[in-house]
């Protein structure tokens, strides 16, 4: 019997208010990122990592188009979903890979220019060299 497949994570805390005003928002614990978070690093400890994801926290998101870079690459689909208030959103990492070694993650504001703030980041995945 082969062993159980390892799987790994890396935490991100972002902690950024994302929007054109920094007093639209009721988070004193964001710092105002403007348009684009941070570049946050992350690292990989595997030659193989596959079948990745991120769970993202967001407060008071309030149209789609929002995007979530992994190495400079955006995921596929829709990043992040409206929501009022705080939401846990998690995707699939598509169009975007991870490697051994610093990755980097960053959240940009889509063309609707709402007001939302980002908490942490979890992005996870499994070491495909076993």
């Amino acid at each position: 019997m082969s062993p159980p497949p390892r799987v790994d994570y890396a935490l991100v805390t972002v902690l950024e208010h994302l929007g054109t005003n920094p007093d639209a928002l009721n988070a004193a614990w964001a710092d105002f990122a403007g348009d684009e978070s941070t570049v946050h690093t992350f690292d990989v400890a595997t030659p193989a990592p596959t079948d990745a994801y991120v769970e993202l926290q967001a407060y008071d998101v309030g149209s789609f188009g929002h995007e979530i870079l992994i190495n400079d690459e955006p995921l596929t689909g829709f990043d992040v979903p409206p929501s009022k208030g705080w939401q846990q959103w998690m995707d699939a990492v598509t169009g975007a890979s991870l490697h051994e070694g610093e990755n980097t993650l960053q959240v940009v504001r889509g063309p609707e220019r709402d007001e939302f703030a980002v908490g942490n980041v979890v992005v996870h995945w499994r070491d495909g060299s076993r």
